[in-house]
């Protein structure tokens, strides 16, 4: 062989152990953590290529930095009343601080292990301020789910970011369960709540109801009263022009006057049938008299 291609392959050879030995690359969405006897000498948090020293002196630990999603599983909380529900949960995090991570947490399963008894910490302590109405009701303006969720993302993140270097970015409740020894008490409260609003819309409808009832009374009897006046004036200013009238033609002839109001007197007492007995003498019947 000659001498040069042993030149060649013993460059290549320092080549590839300084490549393996002296450099390391980060790729797009990671996070690399380079300690050296345990110390942390260097974090980088970008893609690209970076020198460390030979392992044992230096030891390079890489993070997904990425976005990551997490069930809380299911587990049982107590509410405010006393009632048992299982409450599942989602976490959305991803590594913050990846110096406070490496120190705290040192890879992503204990990451979700830890996560998981915070969240549940947390959870017990939240819900115990809370009813079960709060969950179920209905009476939608007693649930407080939002109110829930955001308490509970507030004491997580805080809690997260401190001790383990992990920002939480979201928090939502994702199944609410009772366990079987709630379900009859949670029907019966449901049931109330249904017959309280039951009870609440006859109460306000009758009260409606005498409201219309007593004002179409109202009215009525103020149209009745109208009514009433304005018949007694027509009656009055009837009999007034009846008055002027008799007056009028009994002015122009008396005794034709007298005995055409005894013929209309007469003609209204009697009919085909009838049978009178009578003094002949008597108004109105004295037109009968031979005489008149």
């Amino acid at each position: 062989m000659k001498k040069w291609v042993k030149w060649v392959f013993a460059a290549l050879l320092a080549v590839i152990v300084f490549v393996y030995g002296f450099c390391f690359t980060v790729r797009e969405g990671t996070t690399a953590v380079v300690s050296r006897f345990g110390e942390i000498r260097k974090v980088c948090l970008d893609a690209g290529l970076y020198f460390k020293l030979p392992s044992p002196f230096e030891k390079v630990v890489t993070f997904d930095a990425r976005s990551q999603y997490m069930d809380s599983g299911y587990t049982e909380t107590l509410t405010n009343d006393k009632k048992n529900i299982i409450l599942q949960t989602y976490v959305i995090w991803h590594i913050e601080d990846p110096v406070k991570f490496y120190t705290s947490v040192t890879d992503a399963s204990n990451a979700q292990n830890y996560l998981n008894a915070l969240i549940a910490n947390v959870k017990n302590g939240v819900m115990g301020s809370y009813e079960l109405s709060a969950l179920i009701s209905t009476d939608l303006d007693s649930i407080k789910i939002a109110d829930i969720t955001a308490e509970m993302k507030r004491q997580i993140a805080e809690k997260a970011l401190k001790d383990y270097g992990i920002e939480v970015e979201e928090v939502r409740i994702k199944r609410i369960a009772l366990p079987d020894t709630n379900l009859q008490s949670v029907l019966e409260q449901m049931i109330a709540d249904r017959e309280k609003q039951v009870t609440k819309l006859l109460s306000e409808g009758k009260r409606d109801a005498a409201a219309i009832i007593s004002e179409a009374d109202a009215k009525a009897a103020e149209l009745v009263a109208n009514g009433k006046l304005e018949a007694a004036k027509i009656d009055a200013e009837t009999e007034k022009k009846i008055a002027e009238i008799y007056g009028e033609a009994y002015d122009e002839n008396a005794e034709l006057f007298v005995y055409l109001k005894k013929l209309i007197a007469l003609e209204n007492s009697v009919s085909a049938d009838t049978v009178i007995i009578m003094n002949a003498e008597d108004s109105a019947f004295d037109i009968l008299s031979p005489d008149n």
